[in-house]
C-alpha cells in the first residue's frame, strides 16, 4: 500500500514552523510526525504539502493510496486500523478526517459516500504551535516504548549517578560522563552518537537524538527534547528544539520550541510566566493578531533560520518567523517577522542574498548543502510575510 500523509487543517495554525517544512516533519517526542509513521506502518510515507514546498517534500501517488492526516499522531491500534483501510472506507475522530482510501487521480472526495470508521480512542493530536512542546512528554513516552520494545540499552558507563535506569536507553555510541539522569518521572532517550558532557543534571522525559550534544554543567527539565546534530547549555526546562539547532551556552530556555537551524546567543533567555500570572497570548497567522492558547507557561516559538546575539531577552509568548536576525538590548516585540533585522530599537528587512549567505555557511559546517530547493521555499517565505515588515 501506498501511504501519503496530508498536511490538514491544521497547518496554518502550526506556522512559523510548517513555513518550511510539511505538518508530517514536525518533531515531537523522539521522531517526526512521518518518521512515526514510517515506523507503524513499516513503509516509507510521501506528502501533499504546499505547492511551493512540493519540489522538496513530493507525493508519489499509485493506483491504491491510503491518505492520513499528519495532524495526528499513530499508536499501534491506530496504525492497525490505517493498513486495514479498504476502498471507500475513511476513519474520523469526531467531524475531522484521520486517514481514508483513495483511487489514483481521485481528485474530489465525496465523504458522504464512503463508510466512516469512528476512531474513539485517545490519540496526540498536534494542531498548535504549543502543542509540540505540552504534548511532548506522552509524545517521548510512546517513541521509547515503541523504539525500546525487544531491544537493549547500550551499558550505562560507571561514574554517573543514576535513578530509574530501567527508564534510560543509549543508542550505539552515546557518550556520557559523570552526570545525573533521573528517570523516574519520564524516561531519557540517549541517541547514536549523541553526548552528555560533565556536570550536567537531566530530568526525564528527555530525548538527545542522534549526533546531539548537552554542554558541561546543563541543566534540563523534561519534557524536553533536543533534536539530531543540535547543541543545548544552561537551563531548558520542556522545550522542543528541531534538527541542528544551537543553545550553546547560559541562559533559560522554557515551554519553547525552536525549528532547524536556529542559534541562541550566549545568555539569551525567555520568560515563559507573565508578570501577572495570565494566560498567555500568541500570534496567530490565520487571525493577523494574538490569539489564546489556554496556557500560563508559555514562551518562545522560533522558525527555522532564525538567529538572536548575546544577552537577547524575549518576552512570554513571543513569536519568531524564519530567517531572523535579532539583537540588541530591551525585549523585541512579541511578534518578529520572518526577515527581520534588528531588535528593540526597531526592525528593517534581512534581504535574501544576505540571508542565504548565512545560511550557505552555518549548513556547510555541518556538511549539508543550502540548495536551489531550499533557496526557493525560503524566496517564497519571504514573498508571503511581506506584508508584517515595516521598514
Amino acid at each position: 500500500m501506498n501511504y501519503i500523509l496530508f498536511d490538514g487543517p491544521s497547518r496554518n495554525n502550526l506556522l512559523p514552523f510548517t513555513f518550511t517544512r510539511p505538518v508530517a516533519d514536525i518533531r515531537v517526542g523522539i521522531l517526526t510526525i512521518r518518521e512515526k509513521w514510517e515506523l507503524y506502518l513499516g513503509y516509507t510515507t510521501t506528502t501533499v504539502t504546499e505547492d511551493y514546498l512540493s519540489d522538496k517534500f513530493p507525493m508519489v501517488e499509485m493506483e491504491e493510496n491510503v491518505m492520513i492526516n499528519a495532524s495526528f499522531l499513530p499508536n499501534l491500534e491506530l496504525a492497525e486500523l490505517v493498513k486495514n483501510l479498504e476502498e471507500n472506507q475513511a476513519i474520523f475522530k469526531g467531524d475531522e478526517v484521520l486517514a481514508f482510501f483513495a483511487k489514483e487521480a481521485q481528485e474530489d472526495i465525496d465523504f458522504s459516500s464512503y463508510e466512516a470508521i469512528e476512531y474513539t480512542e485517545d490519540v496526540l493530536k498536534i494542531e498548535h504551535t504549543w502543542d509540540i512542546f505540552s504534548k511532548n512528554g506522552d509524545a517521548i513516552q510512546e517513541d521509547f516504548d515503541v523504539l525500546t520494545r525487544g531491544r537493549k540499552s547500550q551499558p550505562i558507563p560507571a561514574g554517573n549517578n543514576i535513578l530509574g535506569s530501567e527508564n534510560i536507553f543509549l543508542e550505539e555510541g552515546a557518550a556520557l560522563q559523570f552526570v545525573t539522569l533521573n528517570a523516574t518521572s519520564g524516561p531519557i532517550y540517549i541517541g547514536k552518537n549523541a553526548e552528555i558532557m560533565e556536570g550536567s543534571i537531566i530530568r526525564g522525559p528527555f530525548a538527545l537524538c542522534e549526533g546531539a550534544t548537552v554542554k558541561l554543567a546543563a541543566k534540563i527539565y523534561g519534557p524536553t527534547t533536543v533534536g539530531p546534530f543540535s547543541k543545548v547549555g544552561g537551563e531548558v526546562n520542556n522545550s522542543v528544539i528541531f534538527g541542528y539547532s544551537n543553545k550553546g551556552h547560559d541562559g533559560f530556555l522554557g515551554n519553547s520550541v525552536l525549528g532547524e537551524w536556529c542559534n541562541l546567543g550566549a545568555d539569551t533567555n525567555n520568560s515563559n510566566l507573565k508578570n501577572n500570572y495570565a494566560e498567555v497570548r500568541l500570534w496567530d497567522y490565520n487571525s493577523e493578531s494574538f490569539a489564546r492558547t489556554g496556557l500560563q507557561f508559555c514562551g518562545l516559538m522560533m522558525g527555522d533560520h532564525s538567529k538572536c546575539g548575546i544577552n537577547t531577552m524575549f518576552n512570554t509568548g513571543t513569536v519568531v518567523g524564519v530567517s531572523a536576525n535579532i539583537f540588541g538590548s530591551g525585549f523585541p516585540r512579541n511578534f518578529v517577522p520572518s526577515f527581520s533585522w534588528g531588535g528593540s530599537a526597531g526592525f528593517t528587512t534581512y534581504v535574501t542574498k544576505k540571508a542565504f549567505e548565512v545560511a550557505q555557511v552555518v549548513m556547510s559546517r555541518r556538511q549539508i548543502e543550502f540548495t536551489e530547493q531550499d533557496a526557493a521555499i525560503l524566496e517564497h517565505v519571504f514573498e508571503e510575510t511581506k506584508k508584517y515588515r515595516r521598514d
